[in-house]
């Protein structure tokens, strides 16, 4: 949730105040009576008082977000695999699993935690103390390419790429059915979904909400259930890949927020103990910011995708 965000809505069915707000915003009811009691929900108008007490079906209400604190992140001796280190910048292959950076629930054992150890510190400050260094993002789960600019010369030089989209970023996904047609371009508005808070979804053309969203896909192999598909980006949207494959029927394998896998591969992905959505970023190009040097990284698919991808027979 963004900083002094606000959530407006109507309760959809009379039930618990605490019970209808979580469903209807998508926060927790832990979160919900806590934030009821600093005073930052608001009921027909007049401040809540009691989570259990009873909302009727129709009644508008306000939840008012704090702004999130922003932690110190902390040195932290973690191995992570480096593909290019130099004065500017490091390219790292993230492993699935790993935080790109401190937030709430995650303080610690993220990826700039790491790097904070590995560079003595060395990192660029734009990004604040906890986000030193990042100019992109990938998912937890998702495994794969990332640079981190440890100048802010080349934090802002990379930052400029990515904002006019001259970078090269493909992934390699795998997903459920067989995409026809086989290759094409998605391009929609991504912004966060109305019935989940949690989730980001395809928005209709005219809102105001959402953030224009281009994916160009390829099929590489299919098989009778599923395809590895390449997925290059032009902007890089939350969760872009995933929604965008999602919204055309060919949700990721894995994907625990957009997809469902079919009755033939859930099996195997339950006897491979595959518990993420099956997604690695594979391709990252760029022009140095500072020496003006074309770099260009390529990222073998990790263990756990290379064996669901010889157990399906992709």
């Amino acid at each position: 949730m963004g900083a002094g965000e606000v959530i407006t809505g109507t309760v959809s069915v009379a039930s618990r105040l605490d019970k209808a707000l979580a469903e209807a915003s998508g926060l927790s009811r832990e979160r919900v009576k806590a934030l009821i009691a600093e005073g930052k929900v608001t009921l027909g108008g007049k401040a809540a008082t009691s989570g259990s007490a009873k909302a009727a079906a129709g009644a508008a209400f306000e939840i008012h977000l704090p702004p999130p604190t922003d932690p110190q992140a902390l040195p932290q001796d973690i191995p992570i695999p480096i593909l290019y280190e130099d004065d500017h910048l490091v390219v790292v292959d993230k492993p699935a699993g790993m935080v790109v950076h401190p937030a709430a629930g995650n303080p610690d054992g993220t990826l700039v935690n790491a790097l904070l150890h590995h560079c003595a510190g060395g990192l660029s400050g734009i990004g604040g103390v906890a986000r030193p260094g990042i100019v992109h993002r990938i998912d937890k789960d998702t495994s794969g390419l990332l640079v981190v600019a440890k100048s802010d010369a080349a934090h802002e030089g990379l930052a400029r790429q990515f904002a006019d989209h001259s970078l090269e970023r493909a992934y390699l996904a795998v997903v459920n059915g067989q995409p026809l047609p086989p290759q094409g371009t998605i391009e929609t508005l991504i912004g966060r979904s109305d019935a989940n808070r949690k989730k980001m979804a395809v928005l209709p053309k005219e809102s105001s909400r959402g953030k224009r969203a281009v994916t160009h896909y390829k099929t590489i192999r299919n098989m009778g259930g599923c395809s590895l598909v390449e997925c290059r980006l032009e902007t890089g949207r939350t969760h872009q890949v995933r929604v965008h494959m999602s919204s055309i029927g060919y949700a990721l394998l894995g994907d625990p927020v957009y997809g469902r896998a079919n009755s033939q591969i859930r099996p195997v992905l339950q006897r491979l103990g595959f518990s993420r959505q099956a997604l690695h970023a594979a391709i990252l190009g760029f022009t140095h910011p500072v020496s003006g040097e074309t770099l260009r990284f390529v990222s073998e698919l990790p263990p756990d995708m290379a064996s669901l991808i010889d157990e399906i027979g992709c």
